[in-house]
């Protein structure tokens, strides 16, 4: 750990006992945070710091619960919300963060094809939102092939990897109450 650079550990703890606090989970004295602000938030590279992808993972899912928070007050004002109403906002969520997912570059110019991977994305949203008539399959997600490309920009493979093996729960739940 102490020969690799990472995120700036200082910053992220930083930065997440905010988000703690705004989701009311930690001190009540910190100032509260945005998912605009998670979303948008960036560490200095320090050596021996957190592993990159890890930390973006875990704000990613802190994005989806501050969104989630923020969405309450207007569902409690709506009248005799269904459980139907809540889960199709749920499956629309999850829809806008595959739209909004960013993958970096490979190294050293190796990474899955970028239009394979996006058009595969694209099924995924059309699957979450019920638009299409042939819905990707978590098994889908799971058993996923993608080409590699050399010396030419493709996602780096582990962020879509494991990117995917969240969604293909997030499917399995949709196509099972559909």
């Amino acid at each position: 750990m102490g020969l690799r650079s990472g995120y700036d550990p200082v910053e992220v703890d930083a930065l997440i006992g905010r988000i703690e606090s705004t989701l009311g989970r930690g001190s009540h004295l910190l100032e509260p945070v945005t998912a605009d602000e998670v979303r948008s938030a960036t560490f200095r590279a320090v050596r021996g710091g957190y592993q990159e992808t890890a930390v973006d993972f875990a704000l990613e899912a802190f994005v989806v619960a501050l969104e989630a928070q923020a969405k309450r007050p207007v569902r409690l004002a709506m009248a005799e919300p269904t459980g139907d109403m809540l889960r199709e906002e749920w499956f629309e969520t999850q829809a806008a963060r595959v739209e909004r997912v960013g993958f970096r570059t490979g190294r050293m110019g190796t990474g899955y094809n970028e239009d394979e991977v996006d058009a595969f994305l694209d099924r995924i949203v059309a699957t979450l939102r019920g638009t299409t008539q042939y819905p990707v399959t978590g098994e889908d997600v799971r058993n996923a092939k993608f080409s590699t490309v050399l010396l030419r920009p493709g996602y780096l493979i582990a962020d879509v990897d494991s990117f995917l093996a969240g969604i293909a729960d997030v499917l399995d739940q949709r196509l099972s109450r559909s």
